[in-house]
């Protein structure tokens, strides 16, 4: 199976245009219909409802389901989840929704600098994934240490790892990661 992470569509935009809005991440989108190609038999699980700490309506699988079928995605091998608020809930409610079976194989598709909390939830949540990054907002090692001519830029990348660290730091003091920085299992 493939399970996408929200996080692309904008969905106070789009209530507000009743259109899809993507405001980033759009290769969270992108890579599913690649993926779903790759794997004609897989079951496609889009997870992801609300932030808003005041809910609305909105939900972003609602608004994402159309892009991905206009993408080439059958509608019946959609699987929606539409409650989740956050990470935690992604991995719950969609390991609730699908329920792996042993020996199943199941993708994670979430930008990369998401990655590393995405795989530390879902793994804390009982749900056995493999890590399918995508949206990389730098080319490697050697991009550490580099520098942009854009102000902005450079500050929407360090707000980016800013809220990605706090979110490592906070998900394990909450006990919904089991290690500070996780990275990929040793077999």
């Amino acid at each position: 199976g493939i399970i996408v992470l929200g996080g692309s569509v904008d969905t106070d935009l789009s209530a507000a245009h009743r259109t899809p809005v993507v405001a980033h991440a759009a290769d969270r989108l992108f890579a599913p219909a690649e993926l779903a190609r790759r794997y004609p038999n897989a079951r496609i699980v889009f997870t992801g409802g609300t932030a808003n700490l005041v809910s609305t309506d909105a939900r972003e699988a609602d608004y994402s389901a159309p892009i991905l079928e206009n993408l080439g995605i059958a509608k019946e091998r959609l699987i929606l989840e539409r409650s989740s608020r956050n990470t935690w809930e992604n991995a719950i409610f969609t390991r609730q929704l699908v329920t792996p079976k042993p020996g199943e194989r199941w993708l994670l598709v979430t930008s990369a600098f998401h990655m590393p909390r995405s795989m530390g939830i879902f793994r804390k949540a009982g749900f056995d994934v493999e890590a399918y990054p995508v949206d990389w907002r730098m080319g490697g090692r050697d991009d550490l240490l580099s520098f942009t001519n854009m102000g902005a830029d450079g500050l929407g990348r360090t707000e980016v790892a800013v809220r990605e660290w706090i979110g490592l730091l906070a998900y394990r003091l909450m006990g919904r990661t089991g290690e500070l920085l996780p990275g990929p299992t040793k077999d």
